[in-house]
């Protein structure tokens, strides 16, 4: 990339997601020696990127790119490309004309949480304890300050998991305060602390809880300086990828003592969140076993029943998909044909 005289009118542009790994000798001055930064689409981003796409498929009525766009923080402009996509693909499977609301919920579940496993048997003690589990996450997650809203509650194998707790931000977030790590502490813990409430068992489905449990514990002692005991202070080490010309040689900057205040701290904050949530369970007994009775029964709930099984209801009947007949063409509508999109 040498030798460009400032006539020859050459422009070399480059792109990459990992610029922590690139080759110092490219980042010179007179090679890519200036550096635009892509961020992630906020959620008016989202929206403008929704309705471009949008007017590939015919749309319903109902569908709204901003309820949309509120829905789906953290999404690329490849994400939300898959979303219309996956949601034209639904609306085709079912012989619809329009591609409604119905369908996108469809297509975000199936990105965010993974396709649904119905062909997975899963046996009667395992689908309550998948109910118990999934209940316990979401009952902490509602009582637990400056918690993400709780969207939905499912029982039905998704991905590599057996049942899901989905939480969606009210608004995007771009830093997290101490309550709100602690919160999400607690609320993964959630899970086990109701498998052994109320089935009197511990089980493997809450391994992951407890991986993202202690590497948040961790982060905060190490990373953000949120322990009082060890003060504000980086404490880990700079776990970057190896890459040419760096060294493979792992250094310690710290002492045996210092570790073991660390592990101490981070074993204080897994504790004290534990005993927390297990508190709000039992205290609220009855409301974890009235959303296992509505999870064994529906198999998934939304934010609307897991809020009136919160407020003592007996939660609202599903929502009914709309028939097949009432899609009527929109003159309103972009492109209406009636056919969907080849996959992005």
């Amino acid at each position: 990339m040498d030798g460009f005289e400032g006539s020859v009118g050459v422009i070399v542009i480059a792109a990459t997601n990992r610029p922590d790994v690139l080759d110092p000798a490219l980042m010179r001055p007179g090679r890519f020696d200036r550096q635009v930064v892509v961020p992630l689409p906020d959620i008016r981003g989202r929206e403008q990127i929704l309705v471009v796409h949008m007017r590939k498929v015919p749309l319903a009525p109902d569908v709204k790119a901003d309820i949309i766009a509120r829905g789906t923080p953290g999404f690329s402009g490849a994400d939300l490309a898959n979303l219309v996509n996956e949601a034209a693909l639904f609306a085709a499977r079912s012989n619809k004309r329009l591609v409604d609301m119905e369908d996108f919920e469809k297509a975000k579940d199936k990105i965010m949480m993974g396709a649904e496993r119905r062909s997975m048997v899963m046996n009667e003690d395992e689908r309550r304890n998948t109910a118990y589990h999934e209940s316990g996450h979401a009952v902490v997650a509602k009582l637990m300050p400056k918690s993400d809203p709780v969207h939905k509650v499912t029982i039905i194998p998704r991905g590599r998991a057996l049942g899901l707790t989905m939480q969606l931000p009210e608004e995007d977030r771009y830093a997290y305060d101490r309550v709100y790590l602690m919160s999400r502490i607690a609320v993964l813990f959630g899970g086990r602390i109701a498998e052994e409430l109320f089935m009197n068992q511990m089980t493997t489905g809450a391994s992951n809880d407890f991986e993202h449990a202690t590497q948040m514990a961790r982060d905060m002692v190490t990373r953000y300086g949120m322990s009082d005991a060890l003060g504000p202070m980086v404490y880990g080490e700079n776990e970057g990828e190896v890459f040419l010309g760096r060294s493979v040689t792992t250094h310690k900057n710290l002492s045996e003592a210092t570790m073991e205040k660390v592990d101490a701290e981070i074993r204080r904050i897994i504790d004290e969140q534990y005993a927390l949530a297990r508190r709000l369970l039992e205290e609220n007994r009855d409301k974890v076993e009235a959303m296992a009775a509505a999870l064994l029964e529906l198999e998934t709930i939304d934010s609307d029943q897991v809020n009136d099984i919160m407020e003592g209801k007996a939660p609202r009947p599903p929502k009914q998909p709309q028939s097949r007949s009432s899609s009527k063409p929109d003159s309103n509508a972009p492109n209406a044909a009636p056919s969907a999109p080849a996959p992005a």
